[in-house]
C-alpha cells in the first residue's frame, strides 16, 4: 500500500481538479441566440473574476484542452502504475528467444565435447553443410550469449537480425572468433568460452541483464547463417 500512496494521489487530485473546473464551466449557457450566449458569458466571466467575454472564452478553451491532456496523463499514469504492480508482484519475466530450446538442451547431454588448444570447448548441435569462413571474411551469425548460470546478457535474436562482422579480425571476443572459424554455414554450435578468451574488462549489468565479471567464462549458442560474397556448396 505504501507504493500506492506515492503515485495514485497525484493522478487522483489532478483528475478531481480538472473535473471540478469542467463542472463549473458547463453552468454557463451553451445554446441560444447570440445575445443570450454573450449575456451568459458575461455573467460567468464576472463570477470567475474575468474582465471580458473574450477572456472568458479563452479561459474556457484553455481549460477544455487541459481537461483532455489531463485525462491522457492520468491514463498513462495508470498504465505505468499497473506495470509497476506487475513487476512488484513477482510475475515471471518474459521468455527470451533462444537458439537451443528444452529439447535441444536434452540432446546436448549426449553430444561429445571438443576441446581446442586454447581451452575453448564446444558442442555441435547441428553440423552445417556449407563452407567454412576464411579468415578476414564477413560472416552473418545469430547468437545468444549467456553467463554460466544460463542468464542471457546479449542476443542477436532480440535485435531481430543476424550480427555481421569480420571473422578473425578481433572484432569480437577471441572465443567467438575461434569458434566460428571452424563452423560451416547452416551449423549451430554451443561454445564454452574460458575467461581468457572472453571479456578482459567484463560488462556492466543492465536492467534484466546480468553483470559479466572480467575474465569470467561464458556460454554462446551460435548459428552461422551465411557468408556474404561466398557461394554455398549446399545444393
Amino acid at each position: 500500500m505504501a507504493s500506492t500512496s506515492l503515485v495514485l494521489p497525484l493522478s487522483s487530485a489532478f483528475s478531481i481538479n480538472l473535473f471540478k473546473n469542467h463542472h463549473q464551466r458547463i453552468r454557463k449557457p451553451q445554446t441560444g441566440n447570440g445575445v443570450t450566449r454573450e449575456f451568459g458569458l458575461r455573467l460567468w466571466a464576472q463570477e470567475n473574476l474575468m474582465g471580458t467575454v473574450e477572456e472568458a472564452e479563452r479561459y474556457n478553451t484553455t481549460k477544455r484542452r487541459d481537461l483532455v491532456m489531463g485525462l491522457g496523463f492520468c491514463g498513462v499514469t495508470s498504465f505505468l502504475v499497473g506495470s509497476c504492480y506487475a513487476e512488484a508482484a513477482g510475475l515471471p519475466p518474459e521468455e527470451k528467444p533462444k537458439l537451443c530450446d528444452a529439447t535441444c538442451e536434452k540432446e546436448l547431454e549426449n553430444v561429445p565435447m571438443v576441446t581446442t588448444e586454447s581451452g575453448l570447448q564446444y558442442k555441435d548441435i547441428k553440423v552445417g553443410r556449407g563452407p567454412s569462413p576464411p579468415v578476414g571474411f564477413q560472416v552473418a551469425a545469430n547468437y545468444v550469449a549467456m553467463v554460466p548460470s544460463g542468464q542471457i546478457f546479449d542476443s542477436s535474436l532480440e535485435k531481430g537480425r543476424p550480427y555481421i562482422f569480420r571473422v578473425g579480425a578481433d572484432q569480437v571476443i577471441k572465443g567467438l572468433d575461434e569458434g566460428i572459424l571452424s563452423m560451416k554455414v547452416g551449423g549451430l554450435r554451443r561454445l564454452y568460452v574460458p575467461g581468457s578468451l572472453a571479456f578482459p574488462k567484463g560488462l556492466i549489468s543492465a536492467p534484466g541483464r546480468p553483470r559479466v565479471a572480467p575474465n569470467s567464462p561464458l556460454v554462446f549458442d551460435v548459428s552461422l547463417e551465411f557468408i556474404p560474397g561466398l557461394e554455398s556448396d549446399e545444393e
